[in-house]
């Protein structure tokens, strides 16, 4: 099984800079308010936007889970951020690239599962909670 066949990809036309982008990965209460899908808010534990710092967070959902994560900024770059999501569920990369465009910028999510049976667990619901992430982004950005 290749990559590709364990990987979700969403892309979005957003009317932001890749630098706008960036910045909302780049500060932890910005973040903190739009990671997730519809509905979902989170508690930081910890947080170090650079090559190899982790970002420990809960997730907390609407239905009332508590979801632990523990991610690694893995790369930072200008038109690129890559995190990988470590821990015994569901392990992944998460590429992002930021193409800029007259229009704005044209992002690209690939999310790539370690494992098939992770990928085969999940993949009635992450394209569509990644999209709903992807909204939350856009309105994070056109917050004053």
């Amino acid at each position: 099984m290749s990559d590709d066949d364990l990987t979700f990809v969403n892309q979005r036309l957003i009317a932001a800079t890749p630098s706008e982008i960036l910045a909302a990965f780049r500060e932890p209460e910005r973040l903190a308010r739009w990671w997730g899908p519809a509905g979902f808010r989170n508690t930081f534990h910890d947080f170090d936007f650079r090559p190899g710092g982790d970002w420990k967070f809960t997730m907390h959902g609407p239905e009332g889970g508590d979801y632990e994560n523990h991610c690694r900024f893995q790369s930072i770059g200008p038109d690129r951020l890559e995190i990988l999501h470590l821990g015994s569920v569901h392990a992944f990369r998460l590429t992002l690239t930021l193409e800029a465009s007259e229009a704005g910028t044209r992002l690209t999510w690939r999310q790539t599962f370690e494992l098939p049976e992770d990928y085969e667990r999940v993949n009635t619901f992450v394209p569509r909670c990644n999209e709903e992430n992807l909204d939350r982004l856009e309105s994070e950005l056109q917050r004053p």
